[in-house]
């Protein structure tokens, strides 16, 4: 059997805040094969753009592992380390934000360019022109600022700038969460051809439940930090194991409203706890409907419910 291409080993990463520790990754672990998407759903506050920043190493992990082809990425130094960030890149949620406001288009898809592998200037204009027609922009945007642009557009020149160093590993942190739906449909369609096209492999961080089904062969589901729910994607929508994942299921609406309207919701209790105080036990047991005495006092470790399907869940 193949070496995955992403294997991750008990990442964490906490943040000191005041004299409180927040435990916002706790002890991840997962692999993803060459050419798949793994999809990454939970609530706001779970942990997932921060997992995804810290493969990234924008944050510095706490503890854990991160392999990328074999090589250790958190160990990495000097030219390993320069190689690797060219390696492994990220299309961020704010298609504005994460662009120069002071840069032409040309400029933003080349600076990675310019940093990994330095070339006379028409060539470097050959390559970022190949690179803005391929997620569906024309070259005569090039010397315009992204102002100039749509929500759908700035994140077309992000995609673009990530592509632009010739990556392997793509984490998409949100990608169409800040656009219209219409568009959103649009990117994600894109980002599919992308991937069948370079064979790009993905991390694909999301809320909407449609887009990760869509877009990703496994998902992972986050609460509080941890993955409870990990498998293929059908696996997951079909036969969800977790209380957890069966209310995020539960929530998302069905067109058909006669059968929207007679189906029973799985409901859960209150909020998610604040991030200083991870509950004792299973941390999801303040919110679960079917919890039980032991939930309160024993945390569940990760078992195989089926082939490639983990729970972590006592029941």
């Amino acid at each position: 059997m193949d070496k995955p291409l992403v294997d991750v080993r008990g990442i964490s990463r906490h943040f000191l805040a005041g004299n409180h520790v927040v435990k916002a990754v706790r002890e991840i672990s997962f692999t993803i094969p060459h050419q798949e998407t793994l999809g990454v759903v939970g609530e706001s506050g779970c942990g997932k753009s921060t997992l995804g920043r810290t493969l990234l190493r924008l944050y510095e992990p706490t503890s854990g592992e991160f392999y990328f082809n074999g090589r250790d990425v958190f160990k990495a130094k000097g030219k390993e380390a320069f190689q690797l960030h060219k390696e492994i890149q990220m299309i961020f949620q704010d298609p504005y934000a994460s662009l120069n406001p002071r840069m032409t288009v040309e400029n933003i898809i080349g600076e990675g360019m310019d940093l990994h592998q330095p070339m006379p200037a028409h060539v470097r204009r050959k390559k970022i022109e190949r690179f803005i027609e391929m997620v569906g922009l024309g070259k005569g945007v090039l010397n315009r600022y992204p102002h100039e642009f749509s929500g759908g557009q700035r994140q077309r020149i992000g995609i673009a700038r990530a592509l632009a160093v010739k990556p392997g590993f793509i984490i998409c942190d949100e990608p169409t969460s800040a656009l219209d739906v219409s568009i959103q449909a649009q990117i994600v369609n894109l980002l599919k051809d992308l991937q069948n096209q370079l064979g790009l492999t993905y991390l694909f961080i999301a809320h909407d439940l449609s887009v990760v089904k869509y877009m990703s062969d496994r998902v992972a589901v986050m609460y509080l930090g941890k993955i409870v729910e990990i498998g293929e994607t059908e696996k997951i929508f079909s036969r969800p194991h977790h209380p957890y994942t069966r209310a995020l299921l539960s929530a998302v609406p069905i067109p058909d409203p006669n059968v929207e309207r007679k189906r029973s919701r799985f409901l859960l209790k209150g909020d998610p706890p604040g991030p200083f105080q991870i509950p004792t036990g299973c941390p999801f047991h303040p919110r679960c409907p079917l919890v039980r005495s032991e939930c309160r006092e024993v945390e569940p470790k990760r078992k195989e419910v089926e082939k490639g399907h983990f729970v972590s869940c006592i029941l």
